[in-house]
């Protein structure tokens, strides 16, 4: 099996190429050339600064046959309609990475939709955001790319491409030791200690990818990924070890609306696993971060 992996060496997507070189494909890795995480194994690498955001253009020697193509950095729906364009006839299914906030949910967390709270855990069929754009307004603090971000848009071309299948996997919040290993996004939440939200560990969340990639099950589906189960703010605190100073204060979110979702398809129709345990590895990273802060 041959796959292509759109932006595969930082972070969740190192680990998933990764994981699935060591299932046995034969991997390849588009990118800029600008990052190189050490986990990645020996493979092919197509350098190219087209592989900046967004990308919608690939070189030539990408215009070939592929078993997979796995796109990590689809942000918005130009780059999404290009890669549908460029690998349709050209591969057997494409993987595209998209997020939890895409569920109508994160807009009344946030208030760009208006309404009560939805009810969690939310499935993959539970509504989605009408209120695109999520981030625009933020290019000063997270990138210019958030302009155009909206992985609604990106959910709605790939589903609707012509003679190619797909796979689209909604990430939760997702922590490592190489990104929010401080992890920000809950002691960040301190002063909220009633409200939920799914995290997943990048080893899992990279594992949750490459099964969904191979198992031909997958096709034409929608997986949410993450942790089995979501405590709360204050349950995971009470394990954690405590920071000093003043608790942070967290933004002017509804708190009553949980972003937490339900992971049990992923579990029951491809046989998916945590390879590892959510809990320890919260505990263990934070402690880490302790020792060196």
């Amino acid at each position: 099996m041959k796959a292509l992996v759109i932006g595969g060496t930082r972070f969740i997507g190192a680990y998933v190429v990764r994981r699935l070189h060591d299932a046995g494909v034969e991997t390849t890795v588009f990118h800029r050339g600008t990052s190189r995480h050490p986990v990645l194994p020996d493979i092919e690498h197509v350098c190219d600064p087209s592989a900046a955001y967004p990308i919608v253009s690939f070189p030539e020697r990408l215009r070939r046959d592929w078993d997979l193509v796995v796109h990590m950095v689809a942000m918005g729906a130009d780059d999404a309609e290009a890669a549908v364009e460029t690998f349709s006839g050209r591969t057997r299914r494409l993987i595209v990475i998209s997020s939890c906030d895409v569920y109508r949910a994160y807009g009344r967390l946030t208030g760009i939709e208006p309404g009560s709270p939805e009810p969690v855990p939310l499935t993959e069929e539970a509504p989605l955001r009408s209120i695109f754009f999520p981030f625009r307004g933020m290019e000063e603090q997270l990138g210019a790319y958030v302009r155009d971000y909206d992985k609604v848009l990106v959910e709605t071309a790939v589903r609707s491409a012509n003679d190619l299948d797909w796979t689209i996997l909604r990430l939760p919040k997702v922590y490592g030791s190489e990104e929010n290993g401080d992890l920000a996004t809950i002691y960040g939440f301190a002063a909220a200690p009633a409200w939920r939200w799914t995290h997943g560990h990048v080893r899992n969340v990279a594992a949750a990818i490459a099964t969904a990639a191979v198992d031909p099950r997958a096709r034409g589906s929608i997986f949410n990924v993450g942790e089995e189960t979501t405590p709360s703010m204050g349950e995971r605190l009470a394990r954690l070890p405590a920071r000093r100073g003043p608790p942070a204060e967290p933004p002017s979110f509804d708190y009553r609306q949980a972003l937490v979702v339900d992971t049990t398809k992923i579990r029951a129709e491809l046989g998916y696993a945590d390879v590892v345990e959510e809990r320890s590895a919260m505990i263990e990273l934070a402690a880490q971060h302790l020792d060196i802060s």
